[in-house]
């Protein structure tokens, strides 16, 4: 492949766009799109276990915080193009479809129609769960005040 027409801060985001989609909707969304690249299958779709760590008010020192499901895989197109995803969860078909998906983002041939049909859409929608996620919470939040009594002098 010659020279990138992407960086990889747009990876990321599509990366991350795929590996937050609802497995139900990116595949209704493939299937319109009735593309059938051809590709081998370099690492089979496979679970594991990944430890989360995290830091109390995020400056802290680190800590063990669990355990999360993750499953990855990586293809390759025809082309010689590598696609990879690790994604929380069990759903190994999900797995391989994003993969598919980040090695045609990589092609010059793909990289604008996918990301008119395929990955703005999911981001947007994504962006809806998550405000309507924040407006539930919002409903219930509580914020705490602190009177100072003038007695104390």
């Amino acid at each position: 492949m010659d020279a990138q027409h992407f960086d990889e801060n747009q990876r990321r985001q599509w990366m991350a766009v795929l590996a937050h989609s609802l497995p139900q909707e990116l595949a209704g969304r493939w299937a319109e799109l009735n593309l059938n690249p051809e590709y081998q299958i370099i690492r089979q779709p496979e679970m594991g276990l990944v430890q989360i760590q995290a830091r109390m008010g995020a400056t802290g020192q680190r800590f063990f915080a669990g355990d999360a499901t993750l499953t990855r895989a990586v293809v390759q197109l025809s082309k010689g193009i590598y696609g990879y995803s690790y994604l929380l969860g069990r759903d190994k078909a999900h797995a391989e479809r994003c993969a598919v998906i980040d090695a045609l983002l990589q092609d010059k041939e793909h990289f604008h129609s996918l990301q008119e049909t395929l990955i703005a859409p999911l981001a947007a929608n994504r962006e809806q769960r998550l405000a309507k996620r924040r407006a539930e919470v919002n409903t219930s939040r509580v914020d705490f005040f602190t009177l100072v009594r003038g007695d104390n002098a």
